[in-house]
Parts: C-alpha cells; sequence; structure tokens
C-alpha cells in the first residue's frame, strides 16, 4: 500500500510571489538555451542511468524527465530555478571546440576530455568512478580509443577528483605512463574536509542536495549547480605534480597549459588555467552560470570574496585578449571573446560588490542579518542569469562575508549568550501563552502567507516540545512553501528535507561514507591524529593523562599522543616515559579506521606489538567518540 503523500500545494502567497520574481527577470534572453546545446555529439545512454554491480542505480537523470525545456514552470518551484534546471538537466557528449569534448551531467560536474597528440587528458573526472567510466565510454564510442595520458584536478572538491580510478590505473600513474596535476595544497585541502567534520558536513549535505526527497515538482529539482550527486565509489589517487605560480607553463602531450593560482577562492586550492592551441579558459569553478557560494550551507570554511573576485580580473588580464571559448567544471561553455568577458566581468564585479557592500553597512553599524536584508544587486548584476542566486545566494553570501570579517557576534550583548534552543523554546512559549496560543496565532500568519515568521515562532514550540505534532505538521507547511518559493536549489531542498523529516522523522538510510579508502589513505599521519582530537571526548578525558608512543615502521615515521587537560596533542619521536608503546605499519592503522579490522584483532594476530601499559591504549581508545550520521536537525 502506498504511503499517503501529506505534502500540500502552493498556496496563493506562493504564486504570486513566484510569479512577481518572474515578472521582473529576462526570460526573453535565450543565449543560454543556444550555448547549452551548441555542440551535442551524442545524449547520455541508458536514459542517463549508470549502475553498479548490484544493479542499483548510483545515478539517475531519467528522475528528471519531468523537468522539460518547454514545459511551464510548474506552481510548486521558482520560476528562476525552473529556467535554470531546465539548461541543467541536459545532459551527453559535447564538443566544445574540435578536439575538446565534454561530458555533462552524468553527474554533479562535467568531466571534460581534451586531445594531445597521442592521447587524452582529462580534467575533473566527477564524484563516482562509475560515473567517470561511463563518461569515458561515451567519450570513446564517438572519439578514438587513445589512452588516457594525464589528468587535471582543477580543485580539492569531491565532485572533482572522486571518479579518478573510473577512467585511469594507479599502476600506469606510478610507471609514469598517467601524470596527475593539481594546485598546490590540493591533496592535504580534499582529505582534510572529507574528514574533519566529515560526519557533519554529510549529513547536511543530504539535506542541501534533496537526496532524500523525492524528484518531482513538489520535491528535488535540483541543486542549481547541477541536478544532484551520484553515490558510487568515491576515489583518490595524490597527483604526480603541483602547480604553485602563477604564470607556470606546462606542456602535457604536445599542448601548452598556462596556470593561474586561485587559493581560497570556490576552493582552498583551485586554480585557473589556458590552452593556447584551443584559445581555451576555464576558470575552473570561480566562474559558472550561477551565483556561487562564498558559504556553503552544507558547512565549510568561509570563501574570500574579495580574492575570488580580483581572481577573475587577473583571469582577464591574462589571457582576455586571446580567449575564444571558456569551459567550465560546471554548466556549458560560452563562446566568443565578448561573452567571455561579459560572464567573467559580472562574476568579478558580483563578489567585490558582495565584499564591499558588507564592510560598508557593518561599519555603518549594522549586523549581519540586518545587512542580508538590505543588500541587493544593483539592477544590470540582478537581471544577469549567471549571477543569480541558484546555487549560492546573496543573503548567505552576506552573511558569511560579515563572519569572516567580524565573527559570529554581531556586538550586541543581547545576542553574546543566548540560551540554547531547548530552553529559549520553552520559555518562548511559555512567554506567548502556551503552545495552544502559538498554533492559533501561527496558523493566522500562515494564512496570510507570512511563512518565515510561521517557521521562527513555531520553531520555539518544536523544539520545546518535539512530540507536539500539530506544531511539527505547521512548520513543516510553511517550510514547504519556503522551499516552494526558493530560487537557490540548495536552500529549497533544505526547506523541504526539513518538512519531510518533521512530518515522517528521521528515516535511516545507508550511510553515505565521509572518509573514502583513498582519502584514508592519503590522510598524513599528522591529520590522522588531529582526526583522533575530534573523536577525542574531552569531558570524559577530563584530568586523565595517557601518554601512547607509536613507531610505524614502513614509513619511518615515530610519533608520541598525549592526552592532557581534555586535549590531544602530537609530538615527533618517542616519550621516555609513554604508558605504552605501539609498533604497527601505516597499512594497519589504515585498516583500523577503515574498520576491516580492529586492534585486538592485529595484537593477537601479532601484526602490531604493544609494550608497557595495555590498560593505557584501551583507556585511550574508551575515550573516542563514533559519529551517528542520522542525527537530527530540525529537532533537538
Amino acid at each position: 500500500m502506498a504511503e499517503k503523500d501529506l505534502r500540500q500545494d502552493a498556496t496563493a502567497a506562493t504564486r504570486a510571489a513566484n510569479e512577481a520574481m518572474a515578472a521582473g527577470l529576462p526570460f526573453e534572453d535565450r543565449r543560454d538555451f543556444e550555448e547549452a546545446a551548441k555542440g551535442l555529439v551524442a545524449p547520455l545512454p541508458n536514459g542517463g542511468v549508470v549502475r553498479g554491480r548490484d544493479g542499483g542505480a548510483l545515478w539517475d537523470l531519467s528522475r528528471f524527465d519531468f523537468i522539460h525545456d518547454d514545459a511551464p514552470a510548474p506552481e510548486t518551484v521558482n520560476p528562476s530555478l525552473w529556467r535554470q534546471m531546465q539548461l541543467t538537466v541536459q545532459g551527453g557528449l559535447y564538443e566544445v571546440v574540435p578536439g575538446l569534448y565534454q561530458v555533462r551531467t552524468l553527474d554533479l560536474s562535467n568531466i571534460t576530455f581534451v586531445e594531445g597528440d597521442t592521447g587524452v587528458i582529462a580534467f575533473d573526472p566527477l564524484i563516482s568512478a562509475e560515473t567517470a567510466a561511463a563518461a569515458l565510454e561515451l567519450y570513446y564510442a564517438h572519439r578514438p580509443r587513445r589512452p588516457i595520458v594525464a589528468v587535471v584536478y582543477s580543485h580539492s572538491h569531491v565532485d572533482h577528483f572522486g571518479g579518478i580510478r573510473g577512467i585511469v590505473d594507479e599502476a600506469d600513474v606510478r610507471a609514469g605512463r598517467v601524470r596527475i596535476v593539481a594546485p598546490e595544497g590540493f591533496l592535504e585541502a580534499a582529505v582534510a574536509e572529507n574528514v574533519l567534520a566529515g560526519n557533519v558536513m554529510s549529513r547536511r549535505s543530504s539535506y542541501m542536495y534533496g537526496n532524500l526527497l523525492p524528484a518531482d515538482p513538489k520535491g528535488q529539482v535540483g541543486a542549481g549547480l547541477g541536478v544532484t550527486t551520484s553515490s558510487g565509489s568515491v576515489t583518490l589517487i595524490p597527483p604526480t605534480h603541483t602547480v604553485s605560480q602563477t604564470g607556470e607553463r606546462m606542456t602535457i602531450d604536445g599542448l601548452e597549459f598556462e596556470f593561474m593560482m586561485a587559493p581560497d577562492s570556490e576552493a582552498p586550492a583551485e586554480m585557473h588555467w589556458f590552452i593556447d592551441r584551443f584559445k581555451a579558459l576555464t576558470a575552473a569553478e570561480n566562474c559558472c552560470h550561477t551565483l556561487h557560494n562564498t558559504y556553503t550551507i552544507r558547512g565549510a570554511k568561509i570563501r574570500d570574496p574579495l580574492a575570488w573576485s580580483k581572481y577573475l580580473e587577473q583571469t582577464v588580464e591574462l589571457w582576455g585578449d586571446r580567449v575564444e571559448v571558456m569551459y567550465g567544471m560546471h554548466h556549458w561553455p560560452a563562446w566568443g571573446r565578448e561573452r567571455v568577458l561579459e560572464l567573467l566581468g559580472m562574476g568579478r564585479d558580483g563578489y567585490r560588490f558582495i565584499n564591499d557592500e558588507t564592510l560598508r553597512l557593518a561599519n555603518h553599524g549594522f549586523g549581519p542579518v540586518e545587512i542580508a536584508e538590505q543588500v541587493e544587486f544593483p539592477p544590470r548584476l540582478s537581471r544577469h542569469w549567471a549571477m543569480r542566486g541558484y546555487y549560492g545566494s546573496l543573503n548567505h553570501n552576506v552573511k558569511a562575508t560579515y563572519v569572516n570579517y567580524l565573527g559570529w557576534f554581531d556586538g550586541n550583548p543581547a545576542t553574546l549568550h543566548t540560551l540554547p534552543p531547548v530552553e529559549a523554546g520553552r520559555r518562548y512559549v511559555e512567554f506567548m501563552g502556551g503552545a495552544d496560543a502559538v498554533l492559533s496565532r501561527a496558523r493566522g500568519a500562515f494564512e496570510l502567507g507570512d511563512y518565515r515568521w510561521v517557521v521562527e515562532v513555531v520553531n520555539h514550540l518544536v523544539f520545546a516540545d518535539p512530540a507536539n505534532q500539530a506544531a511539527r505538521d505547521l512548520q513543516a507547511a510553511a517550510l514547504e512553501q519556503l522551499g516552494y518559493q526558493s530560487e537557490s536549489g540548495p536552500w529549497r531542498n533544505f526547506y523541504l528535507t526539513a518538512a519531510k523529516e518533521l512530518r515522517e522523522g528521521v528515516r535511516q538510510l545507508p550511510t553515505p561514507s565521509t572518509a573514502s579508502a583513498d582519502s584514508v589513505r592519503a590522510m598524513s599521519l599528522d591529520l590522522f591524529v588531529d582526526y583522533l582530537g575530534v573523536r577525542l571526548n574531552g569531558a570524559k578525558a577530563g584530568d586523565r593523562e595517557i601518554t601512547i608512543a607509536c613507531r610505524f615502521p614502513d614509513v619511518r615515521a615515530e610519533w608520541t599522543l598525549l592526552v592532557r587537560n581534555g586535549a590531544l596533542s602530537q609530538r615527533h619521536g618517542i616519550a621516555a616515559d609513554a604508558d605504552a608503546t605501539l609498533t604497527l605499519n601505516r597499512t594497519d592503522l589504515d585498516a583500523i579506521v577503515l574498520r576491516t579490522t580492529t586492534l585486538p584483532a592485529l595484537l593477537e594476530a601479532g601484526t602490531v606489538t604493544l609494550d608497557g601499559n595495555a590498560d593505557a591504549v584501551h583507556d585511550f581508545l574508551g575515550l573516542l567518540d563514533d559519529f551517528e550520521f542520522w542525527f537530527d536537525i530540525v529537532t533537538p
């Protein structure tokens, strides 16, 4: 028996809000549709479905067949976001220029294939090995089957390296037959982001990309930057060469590459490059057909819009007089110098505006929420499709910029030490006359279309009494309407996923891996100890002092772990006063982390040796937390 669909239709207020937005945007500008369709060689095979070994779908673009170029926006989807997804959902093998090809919409990102003198160079091999392999086979179905001779990672986010083993055999990398090129700092940034805060970031990502929602006009329609994320094998092969300087040149299979460093822009490690033979430029993910995130709401370190703006200007200065095409790691290319310079210039101005306008208003004494409500792009920027907030949003980027300069505190002491949500919720509900009074007044606000206020008020009641289903249902209904109105794909997905969990509770699905096997193997020992420090329960450790020395013969490294005052530190070398000394290979450590074995099992087998006080090691392991993935987000 099918479950009852609890989702509601768009209200009159939502229909009016979406109609008002549509009236203010240049839908008559069809250049994006022409560019998105240009150069199609072949559509995606198998209806855009990629399956794993067990036959399950790891990527299924057919779920989004309801999004058509000629279909009007449903009442439950913001018309600007609908337009973006009509463009983004188009997939297949495309010729950008002869010799440069892209497979688009076989994952969140694009994979690019460039033909050199003897082989193929691939850029940014998607999230999953399975989708990357399918993309390569599509390319080979229409182009000569020549070997991959190099892979270039543009930056350190997983959708730009995770599929590497689907197109490259590591044995060929070790033998020197395949080069892996990446910006300086790539490996550290790629691994650290997926480990230290990996659990909470992945849980929030399940909201951001709408992975828990059905694909339909009341659910998942995409993420603005792409459709959604694949769910295959995330892999990583470390780079064999890192680019460290702007202006660095490299010949790869007869093609002349010129690189430009862009660290701490869209990613901690990122670079742009120009291929002279094709007069082709990529600005990596710093110039897409959307306003990007200077802060991603899945959670990550804040990005610098001022540096971002300056990198786009530097790109114009370096290659603006030579460029004839710009292709991206998301979305569709732009052809012609004038069009490329338009996109780069608008991006430059948009990120600079976010930075400077935020600081201007901050210096007038406004706080982050006040500034975010005031800041609007000037008319030309506001009507430029590639700076609309499909993935980032002006609102949350402005708040992030404030925090980047001034931190989370807005300067008002009333917000310096607020009560935690449950305690504040109980008191607010009591002040407002009890649960029935809150619900009555909130329902009145809902009927008026004041959904933001309903969500804010009823949230206090939900945290005061999470078992109050009437409160949960009302908040869900308000969040749903905010989702239907959202131009940002991630905002829509957050709102609608929250509504789903308020109605149905948290449903435990197969848990995505926050640290793949390749990521664990790529971790430095220093980073690994940092990760253990995150897991150490400081309150439980209290004043306990534990000293454990570790020898790693296979990598010729020696470390000492120090538990002091509820914190874990590390020191090079073996401490003479260690409570215990472990001798184990780094590969054994990787196996323990990946849970393919346990320390007791390795000790029993004699693979690992322990000298000294075994209880010290046991006590230390007992202080480490395990993280539950399916923690509550919209309830206590």
